[in-house]
């Protein structure tokens, strides 16, 4: 692959960020490590990021320089290193790191598979050696940092090159199955949705995801009555009774998800219309000896000689 190849992106596409600047480039085992990559690469240059490739401790990453001096690191397993080929590992590893600032040192996406059981299992540790979710990750949080160059919007969505999914990704096993079993990759992805869903920090986050789901034309539920009809038109072409039956009980789901869509079209505008509660006013701090219960006046003293007032019950 020649280098000049990869400088500049399809017609209608936005613009790629330029290859790295060392004489590595031009060299074919670069070249070649850089095409084992490019799934990961590629999104990230149309974001306006800078990636190169390295050699870590014991894998090579991707490195993907950040417009405040920090980078991100983008690898295999490092323990133990993986043994599938470059660019098709059993999961990614992403952090964020800067040469002079160790704390600002943080694991943005990890779904390398743990050798320990009793380790907590992150949520993204399902999708493996996926690569969209990671660039989904990357994005989002690049994003909250203002970090991102070019941050992609819907209208660029077309023209962004899209992650690709490794050649052969690590299959999930299926109970009952005695080989992998199939990778129930929109499964996967609606369960991502739901992740961020549950990590929004504000209604307006929150509506943007619901825009996914409730969009009349392109969003889920449109789509899925698209797949439903479709099904059920593929149902017809056995002509069979059973083939009618079924085409019929398929239609009726597509128009359900119809009207769910149209009976949620104000879902998004009413989430994004709330406000979190104002926390209630505390009342002044007292003293952590004071007691809970105001002292009771003292009654003034009795004149001289006079007795004491006598207290009515």
């Amino acid at each position: 692959m020649a280098a000049d190849e990869t400088t500049t992106s399809e017609p209608g596409q936005v613009p790629l960020a330029p290859l790295p600047d060392h004489r590595n480039v031009h060299t074919p085992w670069w070249q070649e490590l850089w095409r084992h990559y490019e799934h990961v690469i590629t999104p990230l240059r149309a974001r306006g990021l800078q990636c190169d490739i390295e050699f870590g401790l014991s894998t090579y990453n991707v490195r993907v320089s950040l417009p405040d001096d920090s980078y991100l690191v983008i690898s295999p397993p490092h323990d133990p290193p993986s043994e599938r080929p470059p660019g098709d590992p059993e999961g990614w590893i992403a952090t964020r790191e800067h040469p002079d600032d160790q704390t600002l040192y943080e694991v943005i996406y990890d779904s390398a598979p743990s050798n320990d059981p009793g380790a907590p299992r992150r949520p993204e540790a399902r999708h493996g050696g996926s690569t969209q979710p990671l660039i989904e990750a990357i994005d989002h949080r690049l994003a909250r940092l203002r970090l991102l160059p070019h941050p992609v919007l819907p209208h660029d969505s077309a023209h962004v090159p899209p992650a690709q999914p490794s050649a052969s990704p690590e299959a999930r096993h299926v109970p009952g199955t005695p080989h992998r079993g199939p990778r129930y990759v929109y499964g996967d992805a609606l369960r991502d949705l739901t992740d961020r869903l549950n990590g929004a920090e504000s209604h307006a986050d929150a509506a943007a995801l619901l825009h996914q789901i409730l969009e009349p034309t392109e969003g889920l539920l449109a789509q899925l009555g698209e797949f439903f009809e479709a099904a059920g038109e593929k149902a017809k072409e056995a002509e069979e009774d059973d083939g009618f039956d079924l085409s019929y009980d398929l239609a009726d789901a597509a128009a359900e998800f119809r009207n769910l869509s149209e009976a949620l079209q104000v879902a998004e505008s009413r989430m994004r219309a709330l406000t979190p509660l104002a926390p209630a006013p505390r009342p002044p701090s007292t003293p952590a000896n004071a007691s809970p219960l105001a002292p009771r006046a003292l009654p003034p003293p009795s004149p001289k000689g006079a007795p004491p007032a006598r207290r009515t019950p």
